[in-house]
């Protein structure tokens, strides 16, 4: 167990001897999870110092949840404060999915949850009860972003980090080329190859004569070669078969060398396992669909003098002059060079025009085969590169383009699939590829209508891409919009000059044609409170755009602002609020929903279930905002859209940034990673408002769906958070009636499951639509227990902003808790209208409540 000393000790504070019931080491043999276990190495332990306060680890204490108390016996000590090292086991979530039942979920860090008591004695026979509550007093020995805790910090504190370029590692940048040139450094000698034209005559001496400064002679070496033996060949790639149970090592030494194999008079240049594509069937498989990888084959690419030899770490060697001879020997296969210059188009049927797609190719062997613009290895890796590549399950890559581009094939068939968002039908296609191949067209069919009846298609949540890059990637994905936020990470700023508050890229003010579209926003950003979306607004950007330190802010900033507040601003300016990555981290985004001030919540890079759950919450209490899809794109790994928002806008108007704005906040939208719909409650669209007497009524409700990508499975319609019918369909198109009496304020969604073929047990929820909400005269949409984790919530912001969160001035301190506790009041005082009580926190206690 590691002793952890992150800085100085202070004078101010010295260990307390405890006598546990356990050593660090011997907890393995307790009742304790399998993960916390096998995390028990990590554990501090013995002399440690933690935000400057020193601890000695020795036998630790173990409370089992039913087993009984146990008592530290102290030497009588007198003390201002009492800091303790503690954690919690993990405690995993149990709910059913497929049911979408709601309850007062409280996240994977089980907010609010009490965890423990701690009782302290005094000499006097009195005693203090503290209750230990998990992500407030305490949190789990793992936990995921976005569950802190709220009035406890981690045991390391934060720190400074140099950045790549200096440290002694590969600086940043020189790193993305993939390569070093070799040609610098503190000393080099140089290599020059003299060719004997007399090679049967014996050389017996060389003499040296300096004319002009000195010379240094360090070696000489003599051998044979058909040609000069520094010249080397263009890149070449081919297959290595590793011998049965060898798995590959793909990591380079120093000197950039694999372990497994190595050229003498060459270079490998890169190596990954083979992807095992289904090319027998290619036309026949579903898009982006990730090939296996070989358990045993390795493709590789090298360049090398045409004398060079493999060098395997059996000790064999192979030519490759013989390997490129005889094609395969019993360890090695080449693979034909890509050569064929050909130019590739991509074009529209319906309009015969050029279309930007997302374009992947690969040959025979798997090897992927990118246009002589783009990169041949792209990189997935966060913030390490702003190219316009897309890198599905580490091996599957694809570029974006234009319409038109140059590419360089190989003869023989090559495996080519094109794609364009939901409304295109994909094309995977074999072409083979011969001499006289100098152009090559792929026509893509619109099948869906969706945009011509007067949906838009948007990604609320993408980062670090250039706009004109954002731009291509949208219009290849067919996302209409795309919101590229500006924010701050740490001592990091991203696309702040691209902020303009007042150009929305590819309008024909910007000189596009309008119909894809980028505007620069900011995601405004606190560690512990939450993040926020700001789109589309004017004038001058909303700073500071992170509060309250790392990993969001500074180190030292203070929690200076709020997310509510943030809002505000956004809309003064004319923008639109998203709240992104919905709902972690479960604080301050509370507030801001039941402040009214918050017109999206975003589903990011797909629909999950915990979120829609606490998303219903906020339905059932009467709070509405439209459902939006987001990526939160920050590597070439994540695809622009892959979840993404349908809003309507009227055919008779035209589609502009601002209409687009207004349709979000009318809430006629759909979330979707693939399928279509259209959903309406008595005509009405999502988030429509349908008033009914105390009586009640028969509500009618329609829909259709469609796909030509995700195949769909079922539709559900959800009537306040519940499955109220499920019925299966077909994977491609489908329409439904359904009549359903209400008698309570209600609101009413349709969400649509799917997989595809290949993935039979990996249902997912591909689509779901905003809500039609029904007011009935008398009745109020609230859930009791909904409401109460939603208070606890915003009790949750509070209590941070009293406790750990570094302090700002006085001023600005009384201004974010009045806002909070506004909130705060705002739905308990809901609750108490109509007779909902619960236990009441210092916040809203009042002495009717201590009445029996």
């Amino acid at each position: 167990m590691p002793s952890v000393k992150d800085g100085p000790c202070s004078l101010n504070f010295k260990p307390v001897p405890i006598k546990g019931n356990n050593t660090l080491s011997s907890l393995s043999k307790t009742v304790i999870s399998k993960e916390m276990k096998e995390a028990l190495e990590h554990a501090p332990g013995k002399s440690c110092v933690s935000w400057g306060i020193p601890f000695q680890i020795d036998k630790v204490v173990l409370v089992e949840e039913k087993g009984p108390p146990f008592s530290i016996t102290l030497d009588p000590l007198k003390t201002e404060w009492l800091v303790f090292m503690h954690t919690s086991d993990i405690r995993p979530m149990e709910i059913d999915t497929r049911k979408l039942s709601i309850s007062s979920l409280r996240g994977k860090g089980r907010l609010g949850e009490h965890a423990a008591n701690y009782i302290i004695v005094y000499d006097d026979g009195t005693k203090e009860k503290v209750e230990i509550k998990r992500r407030h007093q305490v949190g789990m020995f793992q936990r995921e972003w976005g569950d802190n805790s709220i009035q406890a910090v981690t045991h390391s504190k934060p720190f400074p980090y140099r950045a790549h370029h200096e440290q002694t590692a590969s600086d940043w940048g020189g790193s993305q080329t993939r390569v070093k040139p070799g040609d610098n450094g503190k000393w080099i000698d140089w290599l020059w190859a003299w060719e004997n034209p007399f090679p049967e005559k014996r050389i017996v001496e060389i003499r040296l004569e300096a004319k002009n400064g000195a010379i240094l002679i360090s070696a000489i070496s003599q051998g044979k070669a058909s040609s000069n033996p520094l010249r080397w060949q263009t890149r070449h790639k081919a297959i290595i078969r590793l011998a049965k149970g060898i798995e590959f090592e793909p990591s380079l030494d120093e000197k950039g060398l694999l372990k497994q194999i190595q050229l003498d008079l060459g270079q490998v240049i890169s190596a990954q396992k083979r992807p095992l594509y289904p090319n027998k069937e290619w036309a026949r498989t579903h898009n982006n669909q990730t090939p296996e990888l070989s358990p045993d084959e390795v493709l590789i690419e090298y360049t090398a003098h045409q004398d060079a030899k493999f060098h395997l770490a059996d000790g064999k060697t192979f030519s490759i002059s013989e390997l490129e001879d005889k094609r395969e020997t019993e360890i090695l296969r080449v693979i034909n060079p890509a050569t064929q210059r050909v130019t590739l188009q991509v074009m529209e049927k319906q309009s015969n025009k050029l279309a930007a797609v997302r374009l992947h190719i690969h040959g025979q062997a798997g090897e992927y085969l990118a246009p002589i613009d783009r990169h041949r290895i792209p990189n997935p890796a966060w913030f390490e590169d702003y190219s316009v590549d897309y890198v599905n399950g580490s091996f599957h890559y694809s570029t974006y383009i234009k319409g038109e581009t140059a590419i360089d094939l190989p003869l023989g068939n090559v495996y080519i699939e094109v794609s364009k968002g939901f409304e295109m039908k994909p094309v995977r296609k074999v072409v083979s590829v011969k001499p006289s191949t100098e152009e090559i067209v792929i026509k893509i069919d619109r099948v869906l209508p969706w945009r011509e009846r007067g949906w838009v298609s948007a990604d609320t949540h993408v980062h670090f891409l250039s706009p004109s890059s954002a731009l291509l990637e949208g219009a290849g994905e067919g996302v209409n919009i795309v919101n590229l936020l500006a924010s701050q990470w740490g001592e990091l700023m991203t696309n702040v000059g691209d902020f303009d508050g007042k150009t929305t890229y590819g309008s024909r003010e910007a000189g596009g044609d309008s119909e894809y579209l980028v505007r620069v926003g900011t995601e405004n950003r606190q560690h512990v409170m939450g993040h926020i979306s700001l789109l589309g607004y004017r004038g001058n950007i909303i700073a500071p755009m992170t509060t309250g330190g790392p990993d969001e802010s500074a180190l030292g900033d203070p929690v200076g602002i709020l997310l509510t507040e943030w809002a505000r601003q956004c809309k003064k300016q004319g923008g639109l609020v998203i709240l992104p990555h919905f709902p972690s981290p479960r604080l301050e985004n509370a507030a801001s929903i039941v402040s009214g001030d918050i017109d999206g919540i975003e589903f990011c890079r797909g629909i999950d279930p915990y979120s829609l759950l606490d998303w219903y919450r906020y339905l059932n209490c009467g709070y509405m905002a439209a459902a939006v899809g987001g990526t939160d794109k920050m590597s070439a790994d994540v695809a622009i859209g892959s979840a993404r928002t349908y809003a309507y806008i009227d055919t008779e108007m035209d589609f502009t940034y601002q209409t687009w704005m207004d349709s979000i906040r009318k809430a006629n939208t759909f979330v979707t990673c693939g399928p279509l719909m259209e959903f309406s409650v008595e005509g009405k669209p999502p988030g429509s408002r349908i008033k009914m007497s105390s009586r009640g009524g028969t509500v009618n409700i329609s829909w259709k769906t469609a796909s030509v990508t995700m195949p769909m499975t079922k539709v559900e319609l959800i009537i306040n958070g519940e499955v109220y019918e499920s019925k299966s369909i077909g994977p491609d198109k489908n329409e439904g009636y359904h009549s359903v009496k209400i008698n309570k304020s209600s609101w009413i969604a349709l969400l649509v499951r799917g997989h595809y073929a290949d993935k039979p047990k990996q249902e997912v929820i591909a689509a779901h639509s905003s809500p039609v909400m029904i007011d009935i005269e008398g009745s109020s949409l609230l859930a009791k227990a909904d409401a109460l984790t939603i208070l606890e919530q915003i009790e949750g912001a509070l209590a941070y902003l009293d406790t750990v969160g570094t302090r700002a001035e006085t001023k600005a301190y009384k201004r974010m808790r009045l806002i909070l506790t506004s909130a705060h009041r705002s739905l308990h005082n809901r609750m108490h209208k109509i007779g909902h009580y619960h236990n009441h926190t210092p916040i809203d206690d009042h002495p009717e409540h201590h009445r029996r």
